[in-house]
């Protein structure tokens, strides 16, 4: 899941004249493909892929007309194509009935009266929080940030946007994936407070010897403690059922006779007290 964090930034008027030439730019790459892609359909050609489309950007970063691009961050040119291309795909599946909901119209040219600016820094563009809050954005400079809660962690892209009062924000994107769970065996479960062991929920281990195997009448909850009637073994119910469990899962061990109730065993550590609430 893709999280949103937004701040608001305060560019210098040098730093202002930069992202306006990247806003700028952006546009005009953006409105290059689409005019080259309407073009190719009107006149009957094949549609010009992505690859093509990247291709004709760089040739034309090294012609007298649009040498200027190269001004600008070339992350942010390949992120106006990225939009370009996203759009044409949403289209096409919106056409095919792919996609839910109303019809999405074909992209349209972008104009520099649109009352919404944007430009995108993905993590190629190596884009960088400093140790004094600023953001240092490629060819624009170290941008103060009005920080209104701190970032969980490593933003994986950050938009820059300039709204119709013609204040400026950032945009970051976090990647909120949750954390993997750490390998375990295929059973686990509670013994003597420390291992947790699933088993059957039916199996009478708290009936059964664990020193002989027997199993004795059921018994109510009140018994704590009961002796075996065919090897005379005296057992604790709780301590003798967590034997039990360790054994159904495979484990190798022997009843250790530690008190496991409360008031019957030394108090815990503060370290490890706790409430296992539901526990049976």
């Amino acid at each position: 899941m893709r999280l949103r964090y937004n701040y608001r930034l305060y560019p210098t008027p040098g730093q202002q004249q930069a992202l306006a030439r990247a806003f700028g730019s952006a546009r005009v790459v953006f409105n290059d493909g689409l005019s080259a892609r309407q073009e190719a359909h009107q006149a009957g050609l094949p549609y010009i892929t992505d690859a093509e489309l990247s291709a004709r950007l760089t040739a034309a970063k090294v012609t007298p007309e649009r040498a200027w691009l190269s001004d600008v961050s070339a992350v942010v040119l390949q992120q106006a194509q990225a939009d370009l291309n996203a759009a044409y795909r949403n289209f096409f599946a919106s056409l095919k009935g792919e996609r839910n909901g109303p019809k999405i119209k074909p992209p349209r040219f972008r104009s520099r009266k649109d009352r919404r600016q944007a430009i995108r820094f993905t993590a190629n563009a190596r884009f960088k929080i400093l140790p004094d809050s600023k953001l240092r954005l490629p060819k624009v400079g170290d941008v103060s940030v009005r920080w209104s809660r701190p970032l969980p962690c490593v933003p994986s892209s950050v938009t820059v946007i300039k709204d119709p009062a013609g204040r400026y924000f950032a945009s970051f994107v976090i990647s909120d994936e949750p954390d993997a769970l750490p390998a375990t065996e295929p059973v686990i479960g509670i013994d003597h407070g420390r291992i947790f062991i699933r088993i059957g929920r039916f199996e009478p281990t708290s009936r059964t010897c664990s020193a002989c195997g027997i199993k004795d009448d059921p018994k109510p909850l009140h018994v704590r403690e009961w002796t075996c009637p065919a090897c005379g073994a005296r057992l604790d119910r709780d301590i003798n059922a967590a034997v039990n469990v360790a054994r159904a899962a495979g484990l190798a061990v022997t009843a250790c006779r530690a008190q496991v109730r409360p008031g019957a065993s030394s108090p815990a550590q503060r370290s490890e007290a706790g409430t296992l609430r539901g526990a049976v």
